[in-house]
Parts: structure tokens; C-alpha cells; sequence
């Protein structure tokens, strides 16, 4: 008599995921105890110009502008952050993970800024890092060797164009569902192009020899 399978656990995310999801919601709970809710620490376009963009830069993407907001981000990065976790492997991935989740909030933030550099509305949501990682994740579609995607590849760029365009459409509409305020769908766009290029080189760097496996394929270029 043969044993059992073994039983594959129904939610088996990377913690580093795990977590950089939790830590949404749960800063959204220390933004409310700050005196003016947090939002000094937002990020101003206008602060590119007069020199003011520290820290708001890099602070705007652990803020939210009400649970609707932090609960989405929150969200996406559980649906989208594990693939790319699994990418990088180990203590030395899941710091290469959180870097690159930075990186895609400030690159979003900044294109944002530059495109509406004269304006003094504010910025806030961890929202272009999630596009970030939703990015790269269209990297690893249907992929379960770690190997990345062509950046010309046909399925990638029919899918990447289908969210582009429901993200201006969102932006378009003009507030996110539940009323939590107006859509930065460029920082979206911004997010993840940069989380589209990037994941090449970022996972080159963090993910080791423990990594998947990256044997060549052809028409997939190496990482």
C-alpha cells in the first residue's frame, strides 16, 4: 500500500510577500495616530522644483488615503508579490525583493512628479510599487523555470497594453471606488514599466545560485 501525497499547502506565498502586504494596512493604522494623519510626509511634484522632495519621495508609499485605498495596494501586492519573491530566493532575495518594491514606488513617484512638476496636490499609496511588481510578475507568466519573458514577447505586450489601458481608464474616471480619492494612473504606468525593464537586472543581482533554474530558451533572452 502506497503512502498519501503529500498535500500541498493551499497558501504558500514567500513570507517577504507575505508581509510587505500586511505591512499596508498596517501602516495605514500608525498614519492615523500621526497629527495631520501622515500626509506631511506626502510627496508634492512641486517639491522637485524647490528642492523640498526629501523625504516625501520615499515616505509617500507607506501612506494611503483611506482603508479602500491601502486594502486594494494590499491586495495586489499578495497577488502579484510572490512570483517575484520566489524569483530571489533566500535572506539575499527577500532584501533584493524589498529594494526592488522601493524602487518601483520611487520611480513611479518621480515620473509623476516630472510629468506635473508645477503641481502642489499630493501623493500618497504604495500603488506604483504594486504596478511594479505587477510588472514584473508579466515577466514570469506561465513561466516555472524563472525564466523571464521576452520583452517582445506577444502574450506580454497584449497583456501589459489590456492593463495599461484599464489603468487610464480608472484614472480617467477620476477617484478610486469607494471614494478615496483621485487616481495617479501615470505613477501606475510609470510603476510598472519600470517593474517591466527592471526585474532582469534586479534578479540577476539578488537571486543567486538557489534561484530557478534559467536554462536558455530560444527567443528568451538571459536575465
Amino acid at each position: 500500500m502506497t503512502g498519501s501525497p503529500r498535500r500541498e499547502p493551499i497558501f504558500n506565498a514567500p513570507l517577504v510577500a507575505i508581509l510587505t502586504a500586511v505591512s499596508i494596512p498596517a501602516l495605514f493604522i500608525v498614519q492615523g495616530e500621526l497629527p495631520d494623519g501622515g500626509f506631511s510626509l506626502a510627496f508634492r511634484p512641486s517639491s522637485l522644483a524647490d528642492g523640498q522632495w526629501w523625504p516625501g519621495l520615499f515616505t509617500a508609499m507607506v501612506l494611503h488615503a483611506g482603508w479602500t485605498h491601502a486594502l486594494m495596494n494590499a491586495a495586489g501586492a499578495i497577488a502579484f508579490g510572490p512570483p517575484v519573491a520566489r524569483l530571489m530566493p533566500g535572506v539575499r532575495g527577500a532584501l533584493g525583493f524589498l529594494l526592488f518594491y522601493m524602487a518601483c514606488s520611487v520611480a513611479a513617484v518621480l515620473g509623476y512628479g516630472l510629468l506635473h512638476i508645477g503641481s502642489h496636490d499630493i501623493v500618497v499609496g504604495a500603488s506604483g510599487a504594486v504596478f511594479g511588481l505587477t510588472g514584473a510578475a508579466m515577466r514570469l507568466l506561465g513561466r516555472r523555470d524563472g525564466r523571464l519573458r521576452a520583452l517582445t514577447d506577444r502574450r506580454l505586450l497584449g497583456i501589459s497594453a489590456i492593463l495599461m489601458v484599464a489603468n487610464l481608464v480608472l484614472g480617467l474616471a477620476g477617484t478610486l471606488p469607494g471614494g478615496a480619492g483621485p487616481v495617479a494612473w501615470e505613477a501606475h504606468a510609470f510603476g510598472y514599466l519600470f517593474g517591466l525593464l527592471a526585474i532582469g537586472p534586479w534578479a540577476r543581482i539578488f537571486r543567486g545560485r538557489s534561484g530557478f533554474d534559467s536554462r536558455a530558451d530560444p527567443g528568451d533572452p538571459p536575465i
